[in-house]
């Protein structure tokens, strides 16, 4: 998994910000039912992220995480990945994961993307954006390639090589922000991420944060704090951006 049970994101909490926030039961279009957990700012909202967690599923880090785009403005959704094989309700945080990991589906996965896209579209965004960590990262990048629609595809430390033959259908542009000393995705495998996006003429960019290792981002890991913030400052501004 890509954080502890006591991690949290490394992102200042704005103060006095109005939030609201529920949990959710969605469906997707295959009557599959998972949990999610929506954030939202007061007012209207012309931006949506939706969040794809570690392997894991949905939990504390990803909850607060959501809560700390809302209170920059942009609505957020988080979701669980095993609402097929685990159902919806809350799990220990030892629970036995990865049984679940190995049933999911990219397929499966894509079309709970969608049912969290048309949830934000339904309250009023008209801007998509997914942002993921590692098994989530890659997935995220993989949403550009199922017509959701989206604005942009952001991944924390994914593993690219599983879906390079998705890239000639990417439809959004792509930001990658990867860990230099991450054990289990080598250079060359960013290397050729890069490689067939440009190929493909695919609208990109690709950090590497030398030195930093899988899992980074979190507020626990303070020797890579300015990884951190200047991974959260690239997030924020891409959404910012290509809105």
């Amino acid at each position: 998994m890509c954080f502890d049970s006591d991690s949290s994101p490394p992102i200042p909490v704005i103060s006095g910000a109005s939030v609201s926030h529920d949990d959710l039961v969605l469906e997707a279009e295959d009557g599959n039912r998972f949990a999610a957990f929506r954030a939202t700012p007061d007012g209207r909202s012309d931006t949506g992220v939706v969040i794809l967690p570690d392997v894991r599923g949905l939990y504390r880090f990803y909850e607060e995480l959501a809560l700390r785009f809302a209170e920059r403005g942009h609505a957020a959704i988080a979701f669980d990945y095993f609402g097929r094989t685990a159902g919806i309700e809350k799990r220990p945080d030892d629970w036995d994961y990865m049984p679940h990991v190995h049933q999911t589906t990219i397929e499966g996965v894509q079309a709970d993307v969608a049912a969290c896209v048309a949830e934000l579209r339904d309250g009023g965004a008209g801007s998509i954006f997914t942002v993921g960590f590692c098994f989530g990262g890659r997935s995220s990048w993989a949403a550009a390639a199922f017509g959701h629609g989206l604005s942009g595809a952001i991944g924390f430390y994914g593993r690219s090589g599983m879906i390079l033959e998705l890239v000639p259908r990417f439809e959004a542009r792509i930001l990658a922000l990867q860990a230099g000393a991450d054990a289990g995705i080598p250079p060359e495998e960013n290397a050729e991420f890069e490689r067939v996006l440009r190929e493909h003429g695919k609208q990109y960019e690709l950090v590497t944060y030398d030195g930093a290792p899988h899992s980074f981002f979190d507020r626990k890991q303070e020797e890579f704090a300015e990884a951190s913030e200047d991974a959260w400052r690239r997030t924020l501004g891409f959404v910012e951006r290509h809105a």
